[in-house]
């Protein structure tokens, strides 16, 4: 009975943590400008279960994809036998499903044995190829510090809980075998029988610690991980589902206006013309920060796996300019935090020194070519291109800063209506016969 009252303790602190965390992040996703994201309902399913349950995207890619899938799920199947261990936890019970199913449990604890293994190994190539092979796209500025230990970290985590699981079943087996009271007889167990031949010998009040020590060390592990997440990049193996639900439908080169600048012009061509009602004049334009952005935007920001394939076909970043697309969304996503703990301090936000252009730059941001690419390879639906071209706005209209280029420009279609050098009388001439 002590064993399960500290157990449901744990697991109701570790479940008011974890809603604790993700209402912040709701929190500070709504931060942002609304948009009506709600039609297309029937596409955006199709969207989200080819993409994020089915990863659709990540294949471009065969050999990491694969192993992605193992871990993928593990993570989501796995999931059953947790389901187990809470039940068993709270109720004193051991192996409760395996009355449940039946003949079923074996073969279910066989697969889950099987891909226990899979996610072990995964993890481990997965190790091997970003501190071993160094493969370039886990590399840049943006990846120093946190980024790097975040992701050894998660890594690492997932094999202890494997080792953890797959001992766990081997001990289990083992005391099974020695018809200790209190474990039945339940489950196959390909992989670990393996590994029973490690506990001949040991005693049974032995294997019984052993036991709970794996037992315990997999389900702390198990809370650990989960309230780890929300600050972590691996926080995408929940956001993915939102976030490719609530995808951008539009074709991928077709830029949104803006539709305070639409009803201004529309306003300024005929002064006779009604002010739509409710309509208030804008303040600013363009995002200076991030509740200037809209929430989508927000919720890619803490969508993002930083897996780095933006930036590998950025064609700006790829010829040496000092664009990463995947930067772009981590600053983003840490000025957000910075926003939400200034709220959590003061109850609201008040103004600091900064804002999202502290984190991107102006080079940046002009740098982009807006063609996309960055968009189409994104596993789970990220758009950069948005942030980007939103903050372009802001400086353009808001401190009338631009590259010279762009100037020229603007100030030929502003005396001109053509963005040449040349006088509107003259627009035609190429059309004239020499």
């Amino acid at each position: 009975m002590a064993q399960q009252l500290i157990f449901a303790i744990i697991l109701a602190a570790s479940v008011w943590l974890f809603a604790r965390n993700i209402g912040k992040v709701r929190r500070n996703i709504l931060l942002g400008r609304d948009v009506d994201l709600s039609g297309n309902s029937a596409q955006r399913w199709r969207t989200m279960f080819m993409v994020a349950l089915g990863q659709g995207k990540m294949f471009t890619r065969p050999i990491p994809a694969l192993l992605h899938l193992f871990v993928y799920a593990g993570f989501v199947l796995i999931n059953v036998e947790v389901l187990e261990i809470l039940i068993d936890g709270v109720a004193g019970t051991h192996r409760v499903l395996a009355g449940i199913l039946g003949i079923l449990y074996n073969g279910m604890m066989a697969f889950f044995e099987v891909l226990a293994l899979l996610v072990l190994v995964s993890c481990i190539i997965f190790l091997f190829r970003r501190h071993v092979l160094k493969v370039k796209r886990f590399s840049g500025f943006e990846m120093r510090a946190f980024p790097v230990r975040d992701a050894a970290t998660i890594l690492i985590i997932e094999i202890i809980l494997m080792t953890c699981l797959l001992l766990l079943n081997a001990v289990d087996k083992s005391l099974q075998n020695m018809g200790s009271e209190h474990f039945v007889q339940a489950g196959f167990f390909p992989v670990s029988n393996v590994l029973v031949s490690m506990f001949v010998g040991m005693s049974e009040s032995n294997l019984i610690m052993f036991e709970r020590v794996c037992w315990w060390g997999h389900i702390l592990g198990i809370f650990v991980f989960m309230n780890y997440l929300p600050f972590s990049k691996h926080f995408h193996i929940i956001m993915a589902f939102p976030n490719t639900y609530y995808s951008n439908l539009e074709p991928k080169g077709e830029l949104s206006n803006m539709p305070s600048v639409t009803t201004e012009v529309k306003l300024m061509m005929d002064p006779s013309a009604p002010t739509p009602e409710g309509y208030t004049p804008p303040t600013s334009f363009g995002a200076k920060d991030v509740q200037d952005l809209n929430w989508k935007n927000l919720m890619d920001a803490y969508t993002c796996t930083e897996c780095g394939r933006c930036t590998s076909v950025c064609p700006a970043n790829i010829t040496g300019k000092l664009l990463s697309p995947r930067k772009v969304m981590m600053d983003t996503r840490d000025r957000l935090e910075e926003v939400g703990k200034n709220i959590d301090k003061n109850g609201e936000f008040v103004a600091d020194e900064k804002n999202l252009h502290t984190y991107i730059t102006a080079e940046e941001l002009w740098a982009c070519t807006t063609c996309n690419a960055c968009v189409e390879i994104c596993p789970v639906n990220i758009n950069p291109v948005e942030i980007i071209v939103d903050m372009r706005r802001y400086l353009v209209m808001e401190k009338s800063e631009a590259p010279q280029e762009l100037n020229l420009t603007f100030t030929n279609m502003e005396n001109n209506g053509a963005p040449w050098q040349m006088a509107q009388s003259s627009r035609a001439d190429w059309t004239k016969e020499n």
